[in-house]
């Protein structure tokens, strides 16, 4: 059922997820059943699936999708692929032609499959070169856009660049304006996604030189002031200059003769100021633009009338509310912006934190389920779903967890963090010492995976290997309490008493926790300074949520002290 003659033509002339899309076709057509339960990333990887799905254009999403979305849909589709390669009664080889010509989709979602089947009785014969169709005749501008436009809802950047660069190619300004800032503006728009922000500024730039049409200027001057508060490398932002685009952008919406389009643009041109204005303090001036904004669109929307748009606002309101320290009132409007857009997976993520933060988690749990199937597979909630399954004791799942959001992005610091911790917390440490040195690969200077590999190492006996990994930690985050506090065990240990006793001092001045207390307490009474060990002690008990053990403990050496105290 998968046979292809000559094989699936993966060259990118056929678009994105060109020859691995009819692959997944055939084999969803064969199990429907195992199909559905990975309906999302099938359905975005192979449109034609779901029969009932509009063009991706024509959805007016309210943001782009992230670039790396497209690494959520191949561990989506390589999971759907190996459960079918387990129910395989015979070995099965599968040849894909063109795969040194593939779209960036493509590949990325074939090294998916690679990693994922492994030895199974499934084999990918994978060729660079291959038949190809015969060429069509060129397409004509308004294909191009129509193409562009969908490559870019779908989130496929380097495809909808490509196709960008091909209808610029094909008009130009003078000849055909409209064509020509669609292409443009929709190279930009993936460049940006792809942190290629500064080649977006030239191309805007470009387009004032071009035209002074007041539209397209006016568009111009908002994608600018995104590319200063968002896009642009962090040395490069400058909200003043965003602040400088908004203004002109506003300036321009205002002689819009349509009144509902003058309305439209002004109201969310004046997000990006609400966005200013909460990032440098002002919340309440943001809060008010948006409360105005929302009434303006209520006076010129019919009911029901762009509901996306709508949740956007209220999304930007529930942020702010946060800002304010109303978290009640942010859940509502995220209630809100659920029910008038309920396939967006942020908003889940969103209102699954403060699910947590007032102490419901399982209302937390369902939100990241339910981000984890929209996403699809969204790192970021498979990464706070774990958390919330640690603190219920739930360490298998929290572990499952962690390691599918390293498998989907090995870049993931906490989740690679938080899995090196469960590691420890298991005794585990021959896992969390690999672990450890893979997130160090990738980050080498990165203090929380110094500090573990530096606790594993004093736990196998190498102390001074130890010592060393702490105070590199230290060296790049000073207000690292850990690696003060596991630096002086190891010093404690190795009867520097002095050195760690220094390192007690600042872990104690960085944190009020029992910890750091009991840890100097005892090393204050290894000197004989019972009076001022007594005080650690009584002060780590009267701290909230003092372990049963730890509480033991320091109520024991308490009296220790008070005993060898001078009467």
């Amino acid at each position: 059922m998968t046979d292809e003659p000559g094989g699936y033509d993966c060259h990118r002339d056929h678009g994105p997820y060109a020859g691995v899309a009819a692959f997944l076709g055939r084999i969803a057509a064969d199990r429907p059943r195992l199909a559905s339960r990975h309906r999302i990333e099938l359905n975005a990887i192979a449109p034609r699936l779901d029969g009932t799905a509009r063009p991706a254009a024509e959805e007016e999403p309210i943001r782009f999708h992230p670039a790396r979305r497209t690494a959520y849909l191949a561990y989506g589709a390589a999971e759907f692929v190996a459960a079918w390669a387990d129910r395989l009664r015979r070995p099965v080889t599968v040849r894909f032609t063109n795969v040194g010509s593939a779209d960036e989709t493509t590949r990325e979602l074939l090294d998916a499959l690679t990693r994922r089947l492994g030895p199974s009785p499934v084999s990918l014969d994978l060729h660079d070169s291959g038949p190809r169709q015969a060429a069509t005749a060129a397409p004509t501008p308004e294909a191009m856009r129509t193409a562009l436009g969908d490559s870019l809802a779908r989130g496929f950047y380097h495809h909808a660049a490509r196709s960008a660069r091909r209808g610029r190619a094909a008009v130009t300004p003078d000849g055909d304006l409209r064509h020509w800032w669609a292409f443009t503006t929709g190279l930009a728009t993936a460049l940006a996604a792809l942190d290629r922000a500064t080649e977006a500024l030239d191309l805007y730039h470009e387009a004032r030189a071009a035209t002074d049409n007041p539209k397209i200027a006016m568009s111009a001057a908002y994608a600018t002031a995104m590319l200063y508060a968002r896009h642009l490398p962090a040395t490069a932002q400058d909200p003043a200059q965003a602040r400088h685009w908004l203004e002109k952008a506003l300036h321009l919406a205002a002689g819009l003769d349509d009144l509902r389009q003058r309305v439209l643009s002004t109201v969310f041109y004046e997000q990006g100021l609400a966005l200013l204005d909460s990032r440098e303090g002002d919340p309440a001036s943001a809060l008010r633009l948006i409360d105005d904004g929302l009434a303006r669109l209520a006076a010129v929307l019919a009911p029901g009338e762009r509901p996306q748009d709508l949740a956007r606002l209220r999304h930007n309101r529930a942020q702010v509310h946060l800002a304010l320290g109303d978290p009640a009132q942010a859940l509502t409007d995220l209630d809100t912006v659920i029910t008038h857009d309920p396939d967006n997976c942020e908003y889940y993520v969103d209102r699954a934190a403060l699910h947590r933060a007032a102490g419901r988690p399982r209302a937390a749990i369902r939100d990241y389920d339910t981000a984890v199937r929209l996403g699809p597979h969204l790192p970021e909630a498979y990464y706070n779903r774990a958390m919330l399954q640690q603190e219920r004791g739930r360490a298998e799942r929290a572990r499952d967890d962690l390691e599918r959001a390293l498998t989907i992005d090995p870049r993931h610091l906490d989740a690679r963090i938080a899995l090196v911790n469960l590691h420890v917390r298991r005794n585990a440490f021959d896992q969390a010492d690999t672990d450890a040195r893979a997130g160090l690969a990738l980050a080498p200077q990165e203090p929380a995976l110094l500090c573990t590999l530096g606790l594993i190492r004093s736990e196998r006996g190498s102390l001074a290997e130890a010592d060393r990994l702490f105070s590199q930690a230290l060296a790049g985050d000073p207000e690292l309490v850990e690696a003060w506090t596991n630096r002086a065990a190891i010093r404690f240990e190795r009867g520097d008493v002095p050195a760690a006793l220094a390192d007690l001092d600042q872990a104690v001045a960085l944190s009020a926790a029992p910890v750091p207390h009991y840890n100097r307490g005892t090393a204050l009474m290894r000197l004989g300074r019972w009076e001022e060990a007594a005080r650690d002690f009584t002060h780590a008990l009267t701290q909230p949520d003092v372990d049963r053990s730890l509480r033991r403990d320091l109520r024991a050496e308490l009296a220790r002290c008070r005993r060898a105290m001078p009467r």
